[in-house]
């Protein structure tokens, strides 16, 4: 007979998958052309009742590349100034190379085979990290080529609403409107998010 699976366990819990929430702001909308300013992620783990919770957090401000393009618009949205000194701005390599490092980490500890990105629109942020992974070098991505959990699309399921602010609220998280935009805090909020819709789905 197989060995009965621990539905408690977070490998278990999504094929394998090990969710990594992040959120990336950034002095525009292309991931190619337009600069990285800021990085947060948060991994998730499961407590023996098999509760998702966040667990780990890093937190980046983020030196562009040289070349890239900013928006004004993008730029008005984070209220950014990317030429600040007082940022302590590392590399996107730095960056990157020190949130795979804690990802791969977690990945091994949960028994987990590959990572995955949670993000609000996720789209945005998984082409933001994967263009920046491209552009460092960095080969040992652990994070899915292309697949995702969007908080946005799982809110406007589960709550009626896809707007984080909105989402958080509905779900009786508390946001602040004055915090967002920055990405550690609206990473904080999205972990939360994901935790309380899977959570609730829990048998």
């Amino acid at each position: 007979m197989p060995d009965k699976i621990n539905p408690n366990e977070l490998c278990n819990r999504f094929r394998g998958y090990y969710p990594v929430v992040i959120d990336v702001e950034t002095g525009g909308f292309n991931a190619k052309t337009d600069g990285l300013l800021e990085i947060a992620a948060i991994t998730l783990k499961m407590d023996e009742q098999g509760w998702l919770k966040p667990d780990n957090t890093l937190h980046f401000h983020v030196d562009p590349f040289e070349g890239r393009k900013f928006r004004a618009s993008g730029v008005r949205i984070t209220g950014i100034d990317p030429t600040n000194p007082l940022r302590g701005a590392v590399s996107e390599y730095e960056a990157l190379h020190a949130i795979f490092k804690m990802v791969r980490k977690g990945m091994k500890d949960a028994n987990c085979n590959r990572a995955i990105i949670v993000a609000h629109n996720a789209n945005f942020d998984h082409s933001f990290v994967m263009a920046a992974a491209e552009r460092a070098g960095l080969k040992r991505n652990p994070f899915h080529p292309f697949a995702t959990f969007d908080t946005a699309a799982l809110s406007g399921l589960v709550l009626g609403q896809t707007i984080l602010a909105k989402a958080c609220i509905t779900a009786g998280i508390p946001f602040d409107s004055k915090l967002a935009h920055g990405a550690l805090y609206d990473t904080n909020r999205t972990s939360l998010l994901f935790c309380e819709l899977v959570n609730r789905w829990k048998n």
